[in-house]
């Protein structure tokens, strides 16, 4: 019987085969087994701000907290939000082996099997994690939000914290949708009730705001995998709620004020783009499907208007379509943004100015700005020349890229592990990819994608089909299906 274990195996193997390093050298080990104190509250200069009822919302698992938020009620229905994000720099600096690896991955790996993180557990779930009831230096981005959801006045600063409430997204989602009482960490500090509520509140009119703009509201299933000990026993949907809705909300919002901060002071800066999809014909054509019509060129608003419909006319397919259009719209990269250029916005957020600042534990990228933004504070040049920028981008793109394929491969080999018993059966697909490489599809019960092997032909992202498991193999991750009538 295949374990967890084997999984761990498989994603330690695909990513030395993908360019990442699945272990710390002794050389890290060593560098961070020194360290003696946290980022704490010995910051001169920074605001303290350790009143506040600030709190963290994550997975009910997660350790290494990267951001903590609070709101605080101005005159005319205006809310100022305040997000901090984890000083990781504090500890992890330039040109050290520590921030060596995290420079080689440039991101944390989460795969079916296990997290191998970009820095070392003592300092992401500990040192630099924003921990319940630990004082810690942060990043601050403040930020005023009208009752219509728009940002104003925004700033970021330095800042000191202490994070009263440790929740979780499916506890707080429940509570806040009136499906389950309040949590007891929300309960045992006085005024997080009333909190979160206005935070709620100010994320949802944030979210109305940017999908009028043109930001698609897309939902995708992300699987995880569920063990009874060390067997795997189920690939189950991680789905979204109001809870995930009101941190990404906040996040979106937090790192457009950062791009923003440091364009106006003159600092280079890593954007997040996506850019205008190459794909747009099958778009439209999937539309055309529909009964419903996008114009010829590239247009966010339009097929953001189109989702909003399809979702009212038929939601339990709208995951389906979601999935298709994100396939369609391709993948996201870090690009080299230069003061007086004109940025490149992220068509799916329908937005000009955005960066990755609020995961420095998890994400290189975010500890790059975080490290452009702390000069800019100080009134210092940017810490990097705009050439190592611009090789910095095209490799964390290159990198996140790479630990995507790792996450696929072992998310490919736990779905084989999961159907290898189940040989013959009939599904209905849907078909999530084809090209001169193949097609694959990907059935619902359970939520697994594999490629068609046999009747491909003239198949097109979005088409519906029916198929046939013919075979798996765990090592490599196959889960091959053929089409049947």
């Amino acid at each position: 019987m295949r374990t967890r274990s084997d999984l761990v195996a498989i994603a330690q193997r695909v990513m030395r085969e993908r360019g990442l390093e699945p272990d710390f050298s002794p050389a890290v080990l060593a560098e961070v087994g020194a360290l003696t104190t946290a980022a704490g509250a010995g910051d001169a200069g920074a605001r303290e701000l350790r009143d506040r009822l600030w709190c963290s919302i994550d997975n009910d698992d997660s350790r290494d907290l990267d951001q903590l938020s609070v709101a605080e009620p101005l005159a005319g229905g205006r809310v100022k939000i305040l997000v901090a994000v984890a000083d990781v720099d504090a500890l992890v600096r330039p040109g050290s082996a520590t921030d060596g690896h995290a420079r080689t991955n440039t991101t944390s790996v989460y795969t079916a099997g296990g997290v191998f993180p970009m820095l070392p557990e003592r300092l992401s779930t500990d040192l630099t994690s924003l921990g319940e009831g630990e004082d810690r230096r942060a990043l601050v981005v403040e930020m005023t939000v009208g009752p219509d959801g728009t940002v104003g006045a925004s700033d970021v600063y330095r800042g000191v914290v202490r994070n009263r409430a440790k929740l979780a997204y499916g506890a707080v989602a429940a509570w806040l949708d009136g499906r389950g009482p309040v949590p007891p960490r929300v309960a045992a500090v006085a005024g997080m009730d009333a909190q979160l509520r206005i935070q709620d509140r100010v994320a949802q009119a944030m979210k109305s705001s940017r999908h009028e703009h043109g930001a698609l509201s897309l939902e995708t299933l992300e699987t995880r995998a569920v063990f009874d000990g060390d067997v795997l026993t189920d690939l189950r949907p991680d789905e979204q709620n109001r809870a995930k809705e009101l941190i990404e909300d906040f996040m979106i919002a937090a790192n457009g004020v950062t791009a923003r901060y440091l364009a106006a002071r003159g600092s280079p800066s890593l954007r997040r783009v996506l850019r205008t999809p190459e794909r747009w014909d099958r778009i439209v054509a999937l539309a055309g499907e529909l009964g419903e019509r996008l114009p010829a060129a590239p247009d966010a608003r339009a097929l953001e208007a189109f989702l909003a419909r399809r979702r009212a006319a038929d939601p339990d397919r709208f995951q389906d379509l979601s999935l298709s259009v994100v396939k369609l719209l391709g993948s996201g990269e870090y690009a080299l943004d230069l003061p007086g250029q004109a940025p490149e916005p992220h068509f799916g957020l329908a937005v000009r100015d955005y960066t990755h600042s609020t995961a420095p534990n998890r994400r290189f990228p975010d500890l790059l700005t975080q490290r452009l933004l702390k000069a800019a504070l100080a009134g210092r040049p940017a810490p990097y020349a705009a050439d190592e920028l611009g090789a910095l981008a095209r490799h964390c793109t290159e990198q996140e890229d790479n630990a995507n394929k790792v996450e696929r491969q072992v998310r490919k080999s736990a779905a084989a592990l999961l159907m290898q018993s189940r040989i013959g059966e009939r599904f209905d697909a849907l078909v999530t990819g084809a090209s001169d490489k193949g097609t694959w599809v990907r059935i619902r019960e359970p939520h697994v994608e594999g490629k068609l092997v046999r009747g491909g032909e003239r198949l097109d992202v979005g088409d519906r089909v029916r198929v046939e498991l013919v075979a798996t193999d765990v090592e490599r991750g196959y889960v091959d299906f053929a089409r049947v009538t």
